[in-house]
């Protein structure tokens, strides 16, 4: 009986030394007596003690720095360039299986291809043109450890250039020539506006003295047509009455300020005013003598 209870408690200490959980995030490989044997899925898992082993690899995205390295432009300057590699290991078996065999440290390789690439690509750009084109370096560096790696069973997900810094002294150049164009182009803004502010007012001063030489015109076409309205009716209506007609113009100009005028009552200024009001002018009667 005791012998069969220590066989039990050894079973079931070698039972829960045995057990692995493999989370989500990972998978693993089951090694027996140093040979690859089987596969570990995310969850519970059980292996013999002692004569077998699981290695768990990560499978979700993770990041390496290329960390910061001085190159050599196509332009004789020493630019200093870092860049990031994100990339993740797929999670098949097979591709496990290659993450681990087939490469000594996919991270630290990594590293060091991606320092090699970038100094293969940015030695044959000028530091203008290596500054400008960094979505061209990226493509360029990504394609390159995406063939690199093909066999490490692993994505490289992206790259992403972080710095291309020039010397001290070429980034104070660099500087005040970019100050210098901006002060110009400030400068051409502020004389394009002036322009234009000026511009502006011109047309309104043209504007505003078309509208008064048309204000005049309009006038000036009023009174000629009143002029002429006033012949016709002259000539229509006082034919040979002109002097009366002039006479008429007086009175209305004199009445037009309510002024009091005494016209005698037997001129022929009172006869030409009875007939435009409808009245018959007035007749001298002639008393003869009866004999």
């Amino acid at each position: 009986m005791g012998i069969m209870s220590l066989i039990g408690i050894i079973v079931v200490v070698i039972f829960f030394m045995g057990i692995r959980i493999v989370r989500p995030t990972h998978r693993g490989l089951i090694e027996r007596f140093g040979k690859y044997n089987r596969f570990a899925n995310p969850g519970f898992n059980w292996i013999f003690p002692v004569i077998e082993n699981i290695y768990q690899v990560n499978i979700t995205e993770q990041m390496v720095d290329a960390e910061p390295q001085e190159i050599i432009t196509n332009d004789n300057l020493n630019a200093k360039v870092d860049a990031q590699v994100y990339f993740k290991v797929k999670p098949s078996e097979q591709d496990v299986k290659n993450a681990i065999y087939n490469v000594f440290n996919f991270q630290y390789q990594i590293v060091n291809l991606a320092r090699t690439t970038l100094r293969n690509i940015i030695g044959t750009l000028t530091l203008k043109s290596a500054n400008s084109e960094r979505g061209k370096i990226n493509a360029e560096l990504h394609r390159t450890l995406m063939e690199e790696t093909s066999s490490w069973g692993i994505e490289i997900v992206r790259t992403e250039l972080k710095e291309i810094d020039p010397p001290k002294d070429v980034q104070e150049t660099m500087n005040k020539v970019v100050k210098a164009e901006n002060e110009k182009i400030a400068a051409i803004d502020y004389a394009t506006a002036t322009e234009t502010a000026a511009d502006g007012q011109k047309r309104a001063e043209i504007k505003k003295a078309e509208g008064i030489k048309q204000a005049r015109i309009l006038e000036a076409e009023g009174e000629a047509e009143a002029i002429k309205l006033v012949n016709e009716a002259a000539e229509h209506y006082f034919v040979g009455n002109a002097q009366v007609l002039r006479k008429l113009e007086a009175v209305e100009k004199s009445l037009q300020h309510n002024a009091k005028i005494v016209v005698p009552a037997n001129t022929e200024l009172v006869n030409v005013i009875g007939e435009m009001a409808g009245f018959l002018p007035l007749k001298k009667e002639v008393k003869e003598d009866k004999k």
